[in-house]
């Protein structure tokens, strides 16, 4: 009991730093979190592009603090130059043209598109959530089900694996410590993995402890 908790805690906190505090995979950012007032979000006079670059391209990376400024700005030029300010304060080489972390970072989000899908679009789900904040994991184990009633079970699975699950394992999760591995739970058995922070969901009833 002492190891499920101790990995229930750290799944925990990784929930909550993936959804409250964004880690920037080449520089860190110490910034408090300011409260979220949809006011000017949901001013009819911003253009979809911005409220799409908000609500999509970088809702995993912004700070709270920084969402709120950007919802606060008056015109296209503020909004112009505070996206280019984002993206050059995250960008490894200062005042260089290029930008590795953002080429990076909209790789990822096509690459969670293109593999994560299910019923919503890849970055929308836990396993890409993941993947765009803390990278590819060095290590994936995945776990089919060991399927209901009158299904052969997969000759690897564990028993008692009652839904099909992953295992993300990182050397180095930034932000979070070494060697951290990430459970994705399929409980609907449609391809929806989700982050679980109680190991017990991929067991069978009965199983339980």
């Amino acid at each position: 009991m002492g190891l499920i908790h101790h990995r229930g805690a750290l799944l925990a906190a990784l929930l909550l730093a993936s959804f409250c505090v964004p880690l920037l995979s080449g520089q860190g950012q110490d910034q408090a979190p300011a409260p979220r007032s949809p006011h000017r979000w949901l001013d009819p006079t911003v253009k979809e592009e911005y409220k799409k670059w908000l609500r999509e391209d970088v809702a995993w990376i912004i700070t709270d603090e920084e969402r709120a400024d950007f919802k606060s700005l008056l015109s296209d030029k503020q909004r112009d130059e505070f996206v280019i300010a984002f993206w050059e304060r995250r960008n490894p080489t200062p005042g260089a043209p290029e930008n590795k972390f953002k080429e990076e970072h909209y790789q990822r989000i096509a690459y969670t598109n293109q593999h994560f899908a299910s019923g919503s679009a890849g970055w929308k789900t836990d396993r890409g959530r993941i993947y765009i904040v803390y990278g590819p994991p060095d290590e994936i184990k995945r776990h089919p089900s060991s399927a209901g009633p009158g299904t052969p079970q997969h000759p690897n699975t564990p028993a008692n694996a009652r839904y099909p699950y992953e295992v993300w394992h990182y050397r180095n999760m930034k932000g979070i410590r070494r060697d951290v591995s990430v459970e994705f739970v399929d409980i609907c058995e449609c391809g929806d993995y989700r982050l679980t922070v109680d190991p017990s969901e991929k067991e069978p009833p009965g199983q339980k402890d």
